[in-house]
């Protein structure tokens, strides 16, 4: 009878060799080189919160399944808020931190976080990261952003279902953008093109750079783009020069840059992942304020690239609803619980029902106001 496969727990990425990690991950944005410069950057460490214990489970010397696996101690960079329910442990005496988390760092991109061979595998992990958590003495354990089918799995083995709303693209076989407007309301569609027309009018250009025809002077500008985003929402930016310049770069074709320009000087700049069926909208910045230049940048560019290269959709993230009158569409996200103390535990689960009966509204409201003409929608 073949041995159980061992759990070990990694406190870096780079102990799991990047080829086993990345025939389970496959492409971005789990890919290993992605995740390990979070690390080797110094993003994700514990000096920042970031405590990363990976889960895997071995048979020898083969990865059989992994987990992106987090101590964490704060919320920050998460997406999911839990900060209520901080709160309320503190106000009891209790500590919430540190806690478990299974996520992708600083991003909001939905899709699988139990890798695997296949799907005994993952099970068999999940089962027993679960276990390990219960007996941790740690507060909580939470997976975001999970596909469908794990979600099944973790409300099966117990856990309590959080659900929200992102706004994405889908590409309906189109040809070019005009061919996306073509299909929407005379309104939005004006909109679109006056928007456009103000940055074009502006003398902007873009120059749409990836993988490795990304440049040290790019990733520079970028750089200096994001944090001064984060500056003027009096933020902190989570991902340092370092990350973007020493190991995104390492990532191949995962990363893309858009750059605007004027005059061949650079003025902004926007940057995304690209996996094999999806672009994901990440972050921006600019020098200075350019009107529609953030829609420009953000989205427009993004839906032209993505029809160009026959990408299936485009991820915009979380938040803002004026994603939808530029042909974004409301997509309901998911993410999985468990609150160890029985008395929270409850509490939450009846907050989260209440809470996802209130997200379905919004989803059916959203739905109502999609800018597609009756019979178009994607």
């Amino acid at each position: 009878m073949a041995a159980m496969p061992t759990l070990r727990l990694h406190a870096a990425l780079a102990e799991i060799p990047a080829p086993q990690w990345d025939a389970l991950a496959g492409q971005a944005p789990l890919a290993h080189a992605l995740l390990a410069g979070l690390e080797a950057s110094g993003c994700v460490a514990p000096r920042t919160g970031w405590t990363p214990r990976h889960a895997a489970l071995w048979e020898g010397d083969t990865l059989v399944a992994a987990m992106p696996l987090y101590l964490k101690a704060h919320s920050y960079g998460e997406y999911v808020f839990d900060w209520a329910w901080a709160d309320a442990y503190q106000r009891h005496g209790l500590d919430y931190y540190p806690k478990w988390l299974a996520a992708l760092p600083f991003t909001p991109v939905p899709g699988q976080r139990i890798l695997g061979r296949d799907e005994a595998s993952r099970q068999l992990l999940l089962a027993r990261v679960l276990e390990m958590v219960r007996h941790s003495g740690a507060s909580s354990f939470h997976l975001l952003f999970p596909t469908d089918e794990e979600a099944g799995w973790l409300q099966a083995a117990g856990q309590e279902l959080r659900h929200g709303v992102q706004f994405h693209w889908h590409n309906a076989g189109y040809a070019s953008f005009d061919d996306l407007l073509a299909r929407l309301t005379h309104a939005k569609r004006k909109k679109i093109r006056q928007e456009r027309r103000k940055v074009a009018e502006a003398g902007i250009a873009f120059r749409i750079l990836r993988g490795a025809q990304i440049q040290a002077d790019d990733w520079a500008f970028f750089h200096a783009c994001y944090a001064r985003t984060y500056a003027e929402h009096r933020s902190t930016p989570y991902l340092t020069h370092a990350f973007f310049a020493g190991h995104a770069s390492q990532a191949g074709d995962a990363c893309v840059l858009m750059i605007a320009e004027r005059a061949s000087q650079p003025v902004a700049a926007s940057f995304f992942l690209q996996g094999a069926d999806a672009l994901y909208g990440r972050y921006w910045g600019a020098v200075e304020y350019i009107p529609c230049l953030h829609f420009e940048a953000c989205y427009y560019q993004a839906i032209a690239y993505a029809i160009a290269e026959g990408i299936s959709r485009f991820e915009g993230g979380a938040q803002g609803e004026h994603k939808l009158s530029r042909g974004l569409e409301p997509v309901r996200t998911t993410s999985a619980h468990w609150l160890g103390d029985p008395r929270f535990a409850d509490a939450v689960a009846d907050f989260l029902a209440r809470e996802r009966g209130g997200v379905e509204d919004y989803l059916d409201e959203l739905s109502e106001r999609l800018p597609y003409r009756a019979g178009e929608a994607p």
